[in-house]
This record gives C-alpha cells, structure tokens and sequence, in this order.
C-alpha cells in the first residue's frame, strides 16, 4: 500500500476538523480503499482497515496498531466535519456539518476496523470530475503531528503553482483542527503547531514549504505559503548482460577489431587487427566487459 493515492475533492481538502493523526490515517486507509472500490462504494459500503496494513504504512508496531485503531474507532463516530458546498436552488455558497462515518464497529482479536462513511463524505472521495486533490499516501507515512497531515493536504492543493494564497487566520487555524482560544497566543501557535508541522513537511515528505506572515496594522491577520518539490533520485536501472556463445564471441570479436572508432581507442599500441581480434576473444567471455561495450554493440547492429 505504499505508493497508493489518497484522492479528495477539495472541498474536504479545506474542510474544518480536528482529528488526531491515528484518526486521520484511518481515514486516509479507508479514502484509498474506496477509491480501489470506485464506483462500487455508497453510502452503505462496509470498508475494512487491517492493523497489518497500518502497521506497514505508517511503520508501527503491532501493539500500536491495534491500540491506535481501537481508540480510533472508539473516537471516530463523535467525529463532525464541516465544509463549503453551493445550494442547488440558489448557487449561493453554504456551509454543511456532516458526520465522517454513519457506522463503525472494531473486531479487538483481529485488530480490524470495520466502517461506513457517512452519506456526505462519498461524493467527496470517490465522483471526483473538477476539483481535486490527489497525493501519495507515503508521502504523509512518516508525519507524527496532526497539523504536519493537514498542511500537507492544504499547500499540495497548489502543487502546480508552488504557493498558496493568503489563508485567514481564524480560518487557517479551524482547518487545522484548532478549538476556539487554543494556542490563542501566536507565539505558542508559531511554536506549537505551525514550526513543527514545516519541520515534519520539510523533512519527511517531498516538498520543502516556508511562510510569509501578513498583518493588519501591527496584528498578523493570516499566512501564506511557498514550497518546492524535492528532486527525487533517479532510479538507475542495470540490465544483466547476457553470456555469449562460442559463436557469438567470435563474430562479434571480428566485428569489433574491424570497427575502426572501436579499435582506435581499444587497440594497444602497434597492436594488430589479428591481435586485437585474439584478446577480444578472451574478453568477451566478461559480461561487465559486454555490459560496458553494449553502446558499441548496438552501434553495429549486434544483438546481444
């Protein structure tokens, strides 16, 4: 399940909630669960989260998996969320509070979590046409802070620009999980959540972000943001060269000493074309010496 996708549309994306990180994660399993379901989940799919699976996602062990579910399943149902949609009659904008799940259950002995997503949150996660946000789930695996998942989510909304516009800091803060008063002083906010959350990012994730805070007069009235995605290390990929037959090795050592930019820079010095041909018989039998000269074979057409 590592290079699995979490898909949202974005509404839920910047929806308000305040989930702890198990309670996300189980979440973000059951999104990648639905969306391999497509079409075939609604409002009363029963979906299943194997503690084996959250233990190899999110590299726990097995006693933290199956207490971390538990208490998750225990939590989740009370769970309410709440984002922006448009009434049908009016296309004025309106705000929904949903439940993230009608149903849950949790098999102890099993360390499964049975749920089903509440009717509000299906549209969201799996009739996905316009717009939404699309994610490797292991890019958030490593993150231990609630608010580091939620920002993730919030900046890589803009992924293709590389920054967000300005998030308002009352609303900023309710994306982010935050209780009215809590962390109400914006040191121990800076401190608390918003430091931490860009440390876990920048360094276990993909993107490295930064912000810039904005004020009104002399209060900071919200935050923008501006990352870049980390250069990935090229998968270098060796194919094993293939033996040769005794045939081969000697067409091929012909071929090889008569091809004049080959044996310019292979043959010693007052070396024949007779001897060039001799040692190469002997070479041709390394396959890091066919592996290293495999260019030149296709230059001549030869199919190892």
């Amino acid at each position: 399940m590592k290079n699995d996708l979490v898909v949202k549309d974005n509404a839920l994306i910047n929806a308000s909630y305040n989930l702890d990180t198990t309670e996300q994660r189980l979440i973000l399993l059951a999104i990648v669960q639905a969306r391999e379901l497509s079409k075939n989940v609604d409002a009363n799919s029963v979906l299943e989260v194997h503690a084996h699976h959250y233990m190899k996602q999110f590299n726990v062990d097995k006693h933290a998996a199956y207490e971390g579910l538990k208490n998750a399943a225990s939590n989740l149902f009370e769970r309410k969320f709440s984002y922006k949609g448009i009434h049908e009659g009016t296309q004025q904008e309106k705000i929904v509070k949903s439940r993230w799940v009608s149903k849950i259950a949790y098999v102890d002995s099993a360390g499964i979590v049975e749920l089903t997503f509440a009717p509000d949150v299906i549209p969201l996660i799996t009739q996905l046409e316009k717009s939404f946000t699309a994610y490797e789930l292991k890019q958030i695996s490593s993150l231990t802070s609630k608010y580091a998942i939620r920002l993730y989510e919030l900046l890589i909304q803009w992924r293709s620009v590389g920054k967000t516009p300005m998030f308002d800091i009352h609303d900023f803060r309710f994306k982010l999980g935050l209780a009215e008063g809590e962390y109400a002083k914006m040191a121990n906010f800076k401190v608390r959540v918003l430091d931490i959350a860009l440390n876990q990012i920048n360094g276990l994730t993909d993107i490295v972000a930064s912000y810039e805070q904005h004020k009104t007069g002399r209060v900071i009235s919200g935050f923008s943001f501006t990352f870049t995605t980390k250069q990935q290390p090229k998968e270098v990929t060796h194919t094993k060269a293939k033996k040769l037959t005794d045939k081969q090795i000697q067409f091929f050592a012909n071929k090889l000493a008569h091809y004049d930019p080959f044996a310019s820079q292979k043959a010693a010095v007052g070396e024949s074309y007779a001897d060039l041909e001799k040692r190469l018989l002997i070479e041709l039998q390394d396959e890091k010496f066919i592996q290293k000269y495999n260019d030149v074979f296709k230059e001549l057409g030869l199919e190892i």
